[in-house]
């Protein structure tokens, strides 16, 4: 996914399956081929059952920074997120605290257990699913579905004209066909290679 901070500048999310085994094996580039999906009006589809547990999603209005590296390295640490570990922690803190800029904890009987940021450009009337996971307890208990359908929900509440997300090859092989069941179909696609985090010590 990709989203802009404050400044403008592009934060893009990589995501790769990360173990210990992959680091011995890690090269110097990886290639990312990136599709962006949109949706242009709301889902009329039934949405999943919430589940059958205590659960809570609730904003975080200005979140600290040491609380969104818990969920932004607990969540995306399996995937290769590495971009806001590499970034300063005044430049995170401006980019999370950006009035654009909405950051959605899901909580499973009391303990956070995901999250989705949402980004609205007001220029273009839009809103970007800038990141969206699952902490690792959590994955696989059918909870991703129902917490997908909340954030597009959440997002066509602000009555945009159209809301996008973005995933990559480096996801899970699943994300791409989840965002198409969820609704969102496929605008455009880019391939390019970063270079491997894996090696530059964020991990």
């Amino acid at each position: 996914m990709t989203d802009r901070g404050p400044s403008g500048a592009d934060d893009t999310i990589h995501r790769s399956r990360l173990t210990d085994d992959l680091i011995v094996g890690a090269t110097q580039t990886i290639q990312v081929t990136r599709t962006h999906l949109e949706m242009n009006s709301e889902p009329t589809s039934v949405p999943p059952a919430p589940p059958a547990i205590p659960h809570a999603i609730m904003r975080a209005h200005n979140p600290t920074v040491s609380f969104y590296r818990f969920l932004y390295h607990n969540v995306g640490e399996t995937y290769l997120w590495w971009e806001r570990r590499a970034i300063s922690d005044s430049q995170l803190g401006e980019i999370i605290s950006d009035e654009s800029v909405e950051v959605m904890v899901f909580y499973v009987e009391g303990t956070p257990a995901g999250y989705y940021e949402l980004v609205t450009y007001n220029e273009k009337n839009e809103v970007d699913i800038g990141y969206f996971g699952l902490l690792p307890e959590f994955v696989g208990r059918k909870l991703g579905a129902y917490l997908l359908r909340v954030a597009i929900d959440d997002a066509w509440s602000r009555k945009p004209n159209r809301v996008t997300v973005n995933t990559c090859t480096l996801d899970h092989p699943n994300a791409l066909p989840n965002y198409q069941r969820a609704g969102f179909a496929p605008y455009d696609q880019d391939t390019f290679e970063i270079e491997d985090p894996r090696l530059a010590g964020y991990f």
